[in-house]
C-alpha cells in the first residue's frame, strides 16, 4: 500500500526514489499506519523535500487514500472524520468473529455511515455492547487540541513586537560596526497543560468506560495531559494509559482503580487533588476538566472549599455532566453540583459522542 503510494507521487510528477521510499516505510513502522494523521504527516516529512511540493503531496494523498479528488489543503490537511467513523461501524472487535456470510451482508459503506451518525447522538447509557464496541473504534480517531497560551520566554523570528538587541549588535560587529538587519524576537507559544477528572463511581458506570477511552485519546494527543480517577479516593492513571494499544491501556487503569463503580466522595477527592498536585503547579495555567454527574455523599463544605481553591490555581474548570443531556436550560439539581456550579467555567455533557466532539472544539476555542 505505501509503496503503491509512493508511486502514484511519481505519476504527479514528484521525485521520490528508493531511500525516500525505504525511509516512508520505516517511519510507518514508529507510527499508527491506522491513524491517517500519522500516516499523512510521516510521509510529508520523507517524502516531500520542497515547499512547492505540497499541494500536489496533498492531492494525492486524498485521491489515495480517502478516494475524494479535489480538496484542496486548507485550515485542515484532510477531512477523514466521516470515513473513519463509518469504517469503524463495518470493523470487527478483537473479541468478535463474524463468519464470512456476515461479513458479506455489511459490506455496504453507505449503511454503516448512517448507522455511524446515528450511534453518535445516542447516549452512551441507552447502547447496546456493539454499538459501545463502534463507538470506542471512534474515538480513538478523535483528535483533541488543548489550546495554547504565550509564555514569557521569546524566541527569534522575522517578525515580532520586540527588538533582539543582541542579535542585532553581534550582526553589526560581524560587518565591523556597519548598520544590519534590526533583528526581532516574539514571545513562545505552549499548549496549556490539561488535566481530566473522571468519576468512576456507581452512578457513573454508563459512562466511565468511554470517558477513559477519551482520556486515552487525549493522552496521546498532548503530552502535557494528566489523568485520574476518583469515587472514594483519587487515583493517578497517566502512566496507565501511556500505552499504545487502547484495550491494554484500559486493563491497566481499571487494575491501578480500587474504588471502581463505588461510593462517590468528590470534595474529599478533589480536597486531595488541591492539597497534594494542584499546589505542587500541576494545574498553573492550565485546564481542569471535571467527568461527574455530581452525586456527592461527603461534605459539601469541603467540596466548595477544593472548588475555591482549584478555581484559583488554574486557568479555567470544565464541568461534563452527562445528566445535562442535550438540553439548554438545564438547572442542577444534585448537591454536589449545585455547590461547584459557581466556580466552572463551562459546563457541558459528555452523555454521547457528539457532545464529546463539542467539548474538543470548545477546548479548542479556549482562550
Amino acid at each position: 500500500m505505501l509503496v503503491g503510494f509512493t508511486t502514484e507521487l511519481r505519476r504527479a510528477g514528484l521525485t521520490v526514489g528508493s531511500g525516500e521510499v525505504i525511509t516512508y516505510c520505516a517511519a510507518a513502522t514508529v507510527v499508527d499506519v491506522t491513524d491517517l494523521v500519522d500516516l499523512y504527516w510521516a510521509g510529508r516529512c520523507t517524502l516531500v523535500s520542497r515547499r512547492e511540493q505540497v499541494p500536489t503531496y496533498h492531492r494525492v494523498f486524498v485521491e489515495y487514500f480517502l478516494g475524494e479528488p479535489g480538496s484542496s489543503p486548507g485550515a485542515s490537511p484532510f477531512s477523514a472524520v466521516a470515513r473513519a467513523e463509518a469504517l469503524a461501524t463495518l470493523e470487527i472487535a478483537e473479541t468478535e468473529r463474524l463468519g464470512d456470510e456476515q461479513q458479506e451482508q455489511q459490506a455496504e459503506l453507505g449503511y454503516a455511515a448512517a448507522k455511524a451518525a446515528t450511534v453518535k447522538t445516542k447516549s452512551f447509557a441507552a447502547c447496546t455492547p456493539e454499538e459501545l464496541a463502534a463507538l470506542r473504534r471512534i474515538l480513538r480517531t478523535m483528535q483533541l487540541a488543548p489550546p495554547r497560551r504565550r509564555t514569557r520566554r521569546t524566541t527569534p523570528t522575522r517578525r515580532g513586537r520586540r527588538p533582539d538587541l543582541r542579535r542585532t549588535v553581534r550582526e553589526s560587529m560581524r560587518l565591523h560596526g556597519e548598520p544590519g538587519t534590526l533583528h526581532r524576537r516574539r514571545r513562545r507559544m505552549r499548549t496549556r497543560r490539561l488535566t481530566l477528572l473522571l468519576d468512576v463511581s456507581g452512578s457513573m458506570a454508563d459512562y466511565s468506560r468511554n470517558l477513559v477511552q477519551f482520556a486515552h485519546t487525549s493522552s496521546r494527543a498532548s503530552n502535557r495531559t494528566e489523568v485520574f480517577c476518583f469515587g472514594t479516593r483519587l487515583t493517578r492513571i497517566t502512566r496507565e494509559l501511556e500505552h499504545r494499544r487502547p484495550d491494554l491501556a484500559l486493563d491497566r487503569a481499571a487494575a491501578a482503580v480500587t474504588d471502581w463503580e463505588g461510593g462517590t466522595r468528590i470534595g474529599a477527592c478533589l480536597d486531595e487533588f488541591v492539597r497534594r498536585w494542584a499546589r505542587r503547579g500541576l494545574t498553573r495555567g492550565g485546564i481542569v476538566v471535571i467527568c461527574s454527574d455530581g452525586l456527592d455523599r461527603g461534605d459539601p463544605e469541603l467540596l466548595e472549599s477544593a472548588m475555591e481553591r482549584l478555581a484559583r490555581l488554574c486557568h479555567r474548570i470544565v464541568w461534563l455532566n452527562p445528566h445535562r443531556g442535550d438540553r439548554t436550560d438545564f438547572t442542577p439539581d444534585t448537591l454536589g453540583m449545585m455547590v461547584a456550579e459557581p466556580y466552572v467555567d463551562e459546563l457541558l455533557s459528555g452523555h454521547d459522542l457528539a457532545s464529546l466532539s463539542e467539548f474538543a472544539r470548545v477546548l479548542a476555542t479556549m482562550p
